[in-house]
């Protein structure tokens, strides 16, 4: 399979699949428990149907956002993920040069691959910084002075994370950072030569965010015990109010589900909020964000920049989210897959496929830019 031959979000993930050896493929792919909200996350787009309107005249069309302060060429923009390296070499410099490309904005997360310094030297573009709320104040102060020395615009503090889901696939195949791998995940890499090769030829593995805190060389911490012994479960509304004043610019917490706390996120002066529930590797069973975006852009629509992610494969499911109101849409496995299959020109390829099905999109629902797409443009069967 070429990349050439990819299309669409299943193409890429098939190519990635082909790829990868099992354990890491589904450490993608998988989500917790059940996975009954990975599945619902995309299928809650099914549930609303697009009603277009013709002769409107359409000729060039603006797709162009502005959220949290940043303007994006389009109104998708590439999520933080963790350990992109492990998927493709080029990890998050791939991505970063891609979102260049595009004008779209992209985030690198505290458990990246890549140090957030070198991917603001490749991208000169909207860029975040997600972390996590740390035990540790001090650590916590630290990496946001770091973001800031680093150029960049945007805060965005995960907050569905306060301890790791269960992610029943990375069980059975013993996948952990460090590698911890069963038989049955050793066998795999086994049969997946190609990427092993290509992981020992390049720089060695690293977590430049954490790397003075997550000793990965010695494996003297691993990723789930991050989540467990170093991230704070008594994180509170006061505690992150108080991180927002300290930073005194943009901040948006990733996460959000409740219009409760939408509406404490406004109070406590957040400029942002992503509804989403971690691509359902978190809470089986919650929410999706599709299905409550529409409650909170009525509750805070006015007063905060909704976006959203979890489960976007099309163009069509972009313009339903934007026509409920979000500013805009944030992408994972989309570039995820792409990222794993082909490295940069992979991700390249998944966002022309994602920017030309919306202009098309929108030109078929005779919108020329984004603020005509509203909620008159959806039925909910």
């Amino acid at each position: 399979m070429r990349l050439k031959d990819c299309y669409n979000f299943h193409d890429f993930r098939r190519m990635a699949k082909r790829r990868l050896p099992s354990p890491i493929f589904n450490y993608i792919d998988g989500a917790a428990d059940d996975e009954v909200t990975y599945r619902r996350n995309t299928a809650a787009f099914e549930g609303c149907d697009l009603v277009p309107n013709v002769l409107r005249g359409v000729g060039d069309v603006d797709m162009s956002v502005t959220v949290m302060g940043q303007r994006l060429a389009m109104p998708v923009y590439c999520s933080p993920t963790a350990l992109q390296r492990l998927f493709h070499h080029q990890g998050e410099r791939a991505v970063a040069a891609a979102a260049a490309k595009f004008g779209t904005m992209f985030g690198v997360s505290s458990l990246g691959t890549v140090s957030l310094e070198e991917a603001r030297r490749i991208c000169d573009g909207p860029q975040v910084y997600q972390f996590y709320f740390h035990k540790d104040r001090g650590l916590n102060r630290e990496m946001m002075a770091r973001a800031k020395q680093a150029g960049i615009e945007v805060m965005m503090l995960t907050v569905d994370s306060i301890t790791g889901g269960n992610r029943e696939r990375d069980k059975r195949t013993g996948f952990a950072i460090p590698f911890k791998l069963n038989l049955a995940g050793i066998t795999q890499f086994a049969i997946k030569p190609s990427w092993a090769v290509n992981y020992v030829r390049h720089e060695p593995f690293r977590l430049p965010q954490l790397e003075n805190h997550v000793d990965m060389g010695r494996g003297a911490m691993s990723i789930s015990r991050y989540f467990t012994e170093m991230l704070d479960p008594s994180m509170s509304w006061d505690a992150v109010a108080e991180m927002v004043q300290h930073w005194g610019g943009q901040f948006c917490l990733k996460g959000v589900i409740s219009v409760e706390d939408a509406k404490r996120a406004v109070e406590i002066g957040c400029t942002g909020i992503v509804l989403s529930n971690h691509g359902g590797r978190q809470l089986d069973g919650s929410r999706t964000a599709f299905d409550q975006l529409d409650e909170i852009v009525q509750a805070v629509g006015d007063r905060i920049d909704v976006m959203m992610d979890g489960g976007v494969q099309r163009g069509t499911h972009v313009l339903k989210a934007l026509s409920l109101g979000a500013k805009a849409v944030g992408l994972g496995r989309y570039y995820l897959f792409p990222l794993a299959a082909a490295g940069q020109a992979g991700v390249e390829r998944a966002l022309e496929l994602m920017r030309v099905e919306i202009e098309r999109g929108m030109k078929l629902m005779g919108c020329s830019s984004v603020d005509e797409l509203t909620k008159e443009n959806l039925r909910f069967r």
